[in-house]
């Protein structure tokens, strides 16, 4: 079946939030569209929806409700047909989607890792004792609690221009932010170091970017199937089951990466004590085929060894 092409004087909408990083990421998405469908610029709208988690930057997520805070206001508006598809960071995204919209179109994963920043230090080891250490991130803090517990950790919220300019305001010494979203952003110089995953596993889908869509619109399920990148679906198909088996939230401190191999897919996975006084760690490996059941079978055994109460805040 064919189907119409969006035009210029019927563009497809693309609904993204307004940061620098989220705008490069809606971009890209109509770079691909352009060139998989051979169109024109003016086929494509971008519309920036305002988002509660980009408007309240004062308070820890898990205060003001979680990851949802990143996606509400986008997915209200493609529901309600005001845009077409919504780009998102899949890091921001809770694991299941509201009745109605599906996640099926990721681009190619770029870097995971995670980006020291430090006006002043080399690398993690660097830091004095009892440095001040930003975050907004549970991972991040409770990794780094657990690494280095003389460390004061404080909340560092707002994008990457944001961050970096409460840096220069001395509010702390160093920070972490994802290789990815520097590298999309051209300031990969800003970071002093990236961090190798066998010392900072990353966070689930950290690096790749998801197109959200209406179920039952057949249309743009097929543009999209165009632009989808295979390898890393099966990537975050694992490291997905894995967060959903976990009711993984901006309240749990969990980390977990697919890496594949030809067929095979090898999957790590650490959950932690918020505080950082613990850490359960494992891997699967098996046909990449079989990742969305790795993912769960490997949350299953993280859960198992972990005692009650593991992540409590003590």
């Amino acid at each position: 079946m064919t189907y119409p092409l969006p035009s210029p004087d019927q563009p497809l909408k693309i609904g993204t939030r307004g940061s620098p990083l989220a705008l490069w990421q809606a971009h890209e998405t109509r770079r691909s569209l352009m060139a998989a469908l051979n169109l024109p610029n003016e086929a494509f709208e971008i519309v920036i929806i305002k988002v509660t988690g980009d408007q309240i930057l004062d308070k820890p997520l898990k205060e003001i409700g979680g990851k949802g805070l990143f996606t509400r206001e986008i997915e209200e508006a493609l529901l309600a047909g005001g845009i077409d598809i919504a780009v998102h960071s899949m890091k921001d995204m809770p694991t299941l989607q509201p009745e109605g919209l599906v996640l099926d179109c990721y681009l190619p994963r770029e870097d995971v890792r995670d980006g020291f920043v430090s006006p002043q230090h080399g690398g993690l080891a660097d830091l004095p004792q009892g440095a001040v250490v930003g975050s907004s991130s549970l991972r991040r803090r409770a990794q780094l609690a657990l690494k280095r517990p003389d460390l004061k950790l404080v909340e560092f919220r707002g994008n990457v221009q944001t961050r970096m300019k409460k840096l220069d305001d001395g509010v702390a010494v160093a920070t972490f932010l994802a290789m990815a979203g520097l590298n999309r952003l051209g300031m990969a110089h800003v970071a002093r170091a990236a961090i190798a995953p066998e010392e900072m596993l990353p966070a689930v889908a950290q690096g790749a970017i998801g197109i959200e869509r209406r179920i039952a619109d057949a249309r743009v399920e097929w543009m999209l199937s165009q632009i989808h990148d295979g390898p890393t679906g099966l990537r975050l198909a694992a490291e997905r089951n894995f967060l959903l088996r976990l009711d993984g939230s901006c309240e749990t401190p969990i980390a977990g990466l697919a890496l594949l191999d030809g067929e095979t897919l090898w999957l790590r996975g650490e959950i932690l004590r918020p505080d950082g006084s613990e850490s359960i760690t494992g891997e699967r490996r098996g046909l990449a085929s079989d990742g969305a059941a790795m993912g769960r079978d490997l949350a299953e055994e993280l859960l198992g060894r972990a005692p009650e109460g593991f992540f409590s805040w003590h």
